[in-house]
Parts: structure tokens; sequence; C-alpha cells
């Protein structure tokens, strides 16, 4: 009996060092297991030899894709190198204003004000030997000093002439001894989606930047902005800093000027935005010739209810302008201008921000199934005041109009997009004489006193006299 039982704790010690051992060897096993997860089937970051591309054929739900080994890559180097001595770091400094309120408790009245220097820095480009420089507005806007950097590290102060804020351009100038390095201007039209294209400019000031991509979308209309509706998108990666840099096509041409980026964090995630050369030399051009842009119009309203066309529906075809005297008529789809390809209104603004009043654009249209081209003569937009309340654009009256209606001031009605006013078929021809029992003596006027009384609880009492002389009150 103690012989069984000594045997038996000979064989549970025995068991322990088997089941010890088969223990180490599991674990051993799984790690070497990890190991090999780690090396061997984990993708590797370092590649020791690159492999020569061949032609492959990829099997997807679609039509498979041939990469043909034959092609030659894209050399950038000569765009490269003519780009980034034409493009230049601008610094803007401006002087700022901070209000201290506890001071001005304490210490009276101006003791808590401020002043100080705020730097921004950004990108320009050189398009001209004798010194004129293109670059976004928000990069200078409210300088008091402009400083351009060339690529050879030399100093120059500049010279604003004029800016743009809503095509976000500026033009400026420098005084140079010595030719300056230049880009020429690109026809923003012909560029293709897929294309190769450079930008250049200074990243969180680092200068003298590139980056490559290709034209992911043209006439891109970003969400937020009512001004520019006509980007060319790319995924070249832009930074803070890039603005109003260069991005060029693979000839080293200027086809867009560097002005958005969309993210959530401020830096590139895949997606910046330029503004095509064609509006950018437009703008150049005006500034130079007129001091402002001259923004051409067709004369028309568009049909902004119309979806599922491809083109730009007419909604209203207006007296005054170019398209009432080509024949364009309402219903009738703009699919073309110039021969180039209108599928939404971006693109139609694009072609019309890039052009002149005066000039003449060939319209194609979609007229009930049938191709027409009409030829158009654009005319010069005239901003007349507009009522964001009433949304109810104004013009000041005429010698005529005071004669007729026996009345020294007031506002008369251009168009509206006001549903009450329609409902009671108040439009065009109307005239606005007094916004609660104040008298209105201009369009200007009127639109200030209409947004300034309106709200907070308060209401409108109109008072007007229709195209036939009656005189209306409405309540608003």
């Amino acid at each position: 009996m103690l012989k069984l039982y000594i045997w038996s704790i000979k064989f549970c010690k025995h068991m322990k060092k088997i089941i010890g051992t088969l223990g180490i060897a599991i674990l051993g096993g799984a790690i070497a297991l990890a190991g090999y997860k780690t090396l061997i089937e984990e993708p590797q970051v370092i590649l020791e030899k690159a492999v020569e591309p061949t032609m492959q054929t990829v099997k997807a739900s679609y039509t498979p894709t041939i990469i043909n080994s034959t092609s030659t890559p894209t050399d950038f180097t000569e765009a490269a190198d003519k780009t980034v001595h034409a493009v230049v770091h601008v610094k803007n400094t401006s002087i700022r204003t901070q209000q201290n309120p506890l001071a001005e408790l304490f210490y009276g009245r101006g003791s808590g004000t401020r002043k100080y220097q705020q730097v921004g820095t950004g990108s320009g480009v050189i398009i001209s030997p004798d010194g004129y420089i293109v670059t976004n507005n928000h990069v200078i806007e409210g300088a008091s000093d402009i400083e351009i950097t060339l690529n050879n590290q030399k100093k120059l102060k500049a010279t604003l002439i004029g800016a743009d804020k809503s095509n976000d351009i500026a033009l400026l100038k420098v005084e140079a001894d010595f030719e300056l390095p230049n880009l020429p201007f690109g026809n923003s039209d012909n560029i293709k989606v897929g294309e190769w294209v450079l930008a250049v400019g200074n990243p969180y000031n680092l200068t003298s930047t590139v980056t490559a991509g290709i034209v992911s979308a043209k006439g891109r209309d970003l969400d937020g902005n009512t001004n520019i509706d006509s980007f060319i998108q790319t995924d070249a990666a832009v930074n803070p800093g890039n603005s109003g840099g260069a991005l060029v096509n693979t000839r080293g041409e200027l086809i867009g000027i560097n002005t958005a980026i969309s993210s959530r964090t401020g830096s590139f995630i895949g997606y910046s935005f330029a503004v095509p050369s064609n509006i950018a030399k437009k703008v150049v051009d005006d500034l130079l010739e007129f001091g402002m842009v001259q923004q051409a119009v067709l004369g028309i309203n568009v049909d902004i209810e119309a979806v599922n066309i491809e083109g730009v529906k007419i909604g209203e075809v207006l007296e005054e302008g170019g398209a009432k005297k080509a024949g364009l008529e309402e219903g009738d789809i703009i699919t073309k201008v110039n021969n180039v390809k209108i599928s939404k209104f971006s693109d139609l603004k694009g072609q019309l921000t890039a052009k002149r009043p005066g000039e003449y654009v060939n319209v194609t249209i979609d007229r009930d199934g049938e191709e027409l081209t009409k030829v158009v003569k654009l005319t010069k937009l005239i901003k007349l005041p507009v009522s964001k309340v009433l949304q109810t654009e104004f013009e000041d009256l005429t010698k005529e109009d005071r004669k007729k209606f026996k009345i020294e001031g007031g506002a008369k009605i251009k168009r509206t997009q006001n549903i009450a006013f329609k409902q009671f078929e108040v439009g065009k021809g109307y005239i606005l004489t007094k916004v609660n029992g104040k008298k209105v003596s201009s369009a200007k006027e009127a639109v200030t006193m209409l947004d300034s009384m309106y709200g907070s609880g308060n209401r409108l009492l109109l008072e007007m006299i229709s195209p036939s002389g009656q005189i209306e009150r409405f309540r608003y």
C-alpha cells in the first residue's frame, strides 16, 4: 500500500513535468506563430527590390483594367523647373486693433485699445517679366505692407494694383532692375479630367514646394461658397500657405491659382481647388484696364427648380439682355457655350466669368428636342440694391417716373422672388414710396430701411404705387 502511494506521488510529479513542458511548448508555438504573422503575413514597409511592372488584368465587377508596362511615365522636371522660379512667397503685414473691456471700465475710454501687427503668408505667381504677380485676395486682404520673396531669396516690396473679392483674385506689382521669370497663362477650358498637374507654392513657409496630382473634376461648386462656382478640383497636395500659388500642366502653363482645400483639420486630406486660369486672366485684364471687374451676363434668369436635366434651363429671358435679341426663349436648355459642354450652372457661370461685356458667344440650346445655336452679345451686369427680407431687387426712379406719378422719390421694383408679392401680383414696375410711414428717396435707402426695420417682432407697412398709378398698402 505504501509502495502504491509513493508510486502515485512520483507519477503525479512526472505528470506535472510533462504538463509544464507541454505548456512551454504551446506558449513557444504561440509566440512563433505570432512572429510568423508579424514578419511573414503582414505587408512589409521596406521594399528591398522593385518589381518591374508587367501586363496584368484586374478582375472585378466591371470591365477589367489593363496596365501597360510599355507606357512612359510622365516627366515633371521641366515643368517644375519653370514654375518654381516664377512662384513667390507672399508676406502680408496688417495692423489689428484689440479691445479690452475691463481696461476701458477701470482706466477710462481709450485705455483698453491695443494695436498689434498680424503677419500672414501665402504664395503668388509672376505673370510678366516686368513684375506683375497674381495671388488670392484672401492672401493680401487688409494688408498694410506686402513683401514678396523670390525663389533666389531676394526680397521685394509689392504694391496692390487691385483685387476682386468675389473671384478671390488680387494683382500685385513689384519693381526690379532685372527681368523676372514668369509663367504664361494656359487655357483652362482645354484641361481634361485625369490630366497630370503640378501645384507649386509655399505651404507652412516651406518655399518652392512642388506636388503632383491629376485633375479630379472641373466646374466644381463648393458648398458654402456663393461666388466662385467653377473650381478645378485636383488631388495634388495643397496646404495652408499654398494659397495664391500655381497649378500648372506638364508643359509648365498656368492653368489655375490654388485657392482652397476641403478639410476638417485645416490640412490637406486629398482634395484641393484652384480658380481656373481663364477666370484669373480675365480678372487681371479687367483690373489693369478698368480698375474693377466687368461681369458679363447673357440676360436670363435660370430655372433653379429644373432637375434631372443635363444643361441649364432658362426660367426667364430679360428684356434688356442680349439673350432676348438673340432669340433665346424661356424653357430653352443651354447645353454648350462656344462648343464647351454645359452640364450644370457652375459650368455656365465659369464660362461667363471668363468673358467681358460686349463679347459674342455661341450658345447651343435644346428647344423641345431640336438643337439650335444662337449668337449672343454679352451685356454688363448692373448690380442693383437687393432686399434680403423681401427677396426683391430695386432701382432708382427715372425722370419720367417722377413726372408720371408726381412724386419726388421712391424705389421701383426691378424683379422679385417674394412669394407673397407674387400672390398679390406685386412685381416689376411697382414703386415703393413709404416704409412704416417713412418716405423712401432711393433704391439703396429702401433696402436699408426694409432690412433694418424688419425682425424681432417688427412688421413692415409698405405703401406702393402700382404701374397704373393706384396707391396700395401691404403689411408684411
